[in-house]
């Protein structure tokens, strides 16, 4: 049985190694064939030569992550010992992303995983870009924070938010107040992310000038959208006539970013889903790219990942 040797310089071994050594508990789970052992600032781990030159290479992973990021979780534990596609790279060359916006109190936003990396991407190479996957992934936050790049450098004059009013279980109609009153509350995650990469006095000015706008899809109808960065989230709730109404607003020096999970419809039954219906007619359209996001890409709570696990093994048996 060989041996293998690795310390922790200038990184806490007890953020790395995780509360009562839960990181380390993951490792074992992955390498079940070594005997890893945690003390001070060493890990010694025992076993064949090949799978400890491979811990040792998941290991600099880890490493480079957590001095990137000063942090490790075990959503970014699991992306990085299950990620085939970067495992053939040195540490040095794994992206984990350029910083697209300069945050609030100096806050980094950039795109955390290898398929909010492939949106990021996408959006650089094409015009019109249908992002798709379950909640948390990082789909609205993400192009959220390409629009607000898009602006900051001047490549768009103005970002268009929207999304189909459509609630489970709740109607618009029913809630109290003004257009706006209503709305807001809909559209709030939205609102959200972009209080993270703007300033509140800035935002604000923004949205009174009309160069960011947050509305529903029923403002689209009759517009064309130039040189804007426009985003449809929710689109999963959009019926095929405001799939089409919208995608047909697209006007010069426009970038267009459809977000939605085709898992969480609440359209009437027997209603067709705009963007699963998109996604059929346009999937080999030139300029048109989709990018998925999938379980490993939530960046919520760890039990977010979970949450959706249990759903599938239901969802699967059913």
């Amino acid at each position: 049985m060989n041996e293998l040797i690795l310390e922790l310089t200038e990184i806490s071994p007890r953020d790395f190694f995780g509360q009562q050594n839960e990181h380390i508990d993951l490792l074992k789970k992955y390498f079940p064939k070594l005997k890893i052992v945690a003390r001070g600032n060493k890990i010694k781990v025992y076993g064949d030569d090949i799978l400890l030159e491979e811990f040792e290479k998941r290991f600099e992973m880890l490493t480079a992550h957590f001095v990137k990021y000063n942090r490790l979780d075990e959503n970014s534990i699991e992306r990085i010992l299950m990620d085939t596609e970067e495992a053939g790279k040195s540490p040095s060359s794994v992206k984990s992303g350029e910083t697209l916006v300069h945050g609030v109190s100096g806050r980094l936003i950039k795109a955390q995983t290898p398929n909010q990396r492939r949106l990021v991407d996408a959006s650089k190479k094409n015009d019109m870009v249908f992002a798709i996957g379950p909640a948390g992934t990082g789909k609205t936050y993400t192009g959220v924070a390409l629009a607000v790049k898009a602006l900051k450098e001047k490549q768009v004059r103005k970002i268009i938010l929207t999304r189909p009013a459509v609630e489970a279980g709740e109607n618009l109609g029913f809630l109290p107040g003004d257009l706006k009153e209503k709305l807001d509350p809909y559209m709030q995650p939205l609102y959200d992310a972009l209080r993270d990469m703007i300033s509140p006095e800035k935002l604000t000015h923004y949205i009174e000038t009309g160069i960011i706008q947050v509305a529903p899809m029923a403002f689209m109808r009759g517009r064309t959208l130039d040189n804007a960065f426009v985003i449809l989230d929710e689109a999963q709730n959009t019926t095929h006539a405001q799939m089409k109404m919208f995608l047909t607003r697209m006007g010069k020096h426009a970038k267009f970013l459809i977000t939605g999970d085709p898992g969480q419809i609440d359209l009437p039954r027997r209603t067709i889903s705009g963007l699963k219906e998109a996604l059929l007619i346009l999937q080999n359209v030139e300029g048109i790219e989709i990018i998925y996001l999938d379980d490993k890409d939530v960046i919520r709570h760890k039990l977010v990942k979970k949450v959706i696990d249990a759903y599938k093994t239901i969802e699967h048996h059913n």
